[in-house]
């Protein structure tokens, strides 16, 4: 019966030749001491593992509750804002309706004073 052997250069001829896959050498047998270690030593490893996920996910918990408290107080602010602009434009519209009346009534609205435009000042640029 022949052989048939992988071509050189092919991806199994270069896994089968993979340092990892070389045979480890014999290591000596382990005492039950060593062995004892080992396994105490994993055991305080996966306990160490459990309590940096769960510290993980407990700050994740509390990043998430500081977002949703936080859009919930951007909500209530850009409500205010849509009422004070509200407000704005109701008080400038019955400003301006008594300033056609006030130049018969107060001698001082004959100079007009140029007012800074109040909505600008307060929106993020």
């Amino acid at each position: 019966m022949s052989q048939v052997l992988p071509a050189a250069g092919s991806v199994l001829q270069r896994s089968v030749a993979a340092p990892g896959n070389q045979p480890q050498p014999q290591q000596p047998p382990q005492s039950p001491e060593d062995d004892d270690r080992k396994v105490r030593r994993r055991e305080k490893n996966r306990v160490a593992a459990q309590r940096s996920r769960k510290k993980q996910t407990q700050k994740a918990d509390k990043l998430h509750e500081e977002y949703e408290c936080l859009e919930q107080e951007n909500t209530v602010l850009r409500r205010e804002i849509g009422k004070l602009t509200e407000e704005l434009k109701h008080l400038s519209e019955a400003l301006k309706e008594h300033e056609k009346m006030c130049p018969l009534l107060c001698p001082m609205n004959f100079v007009p004073v140029p007012r800074p435009d109040p909505v600008a000042g307060c929106l993020p640029r």
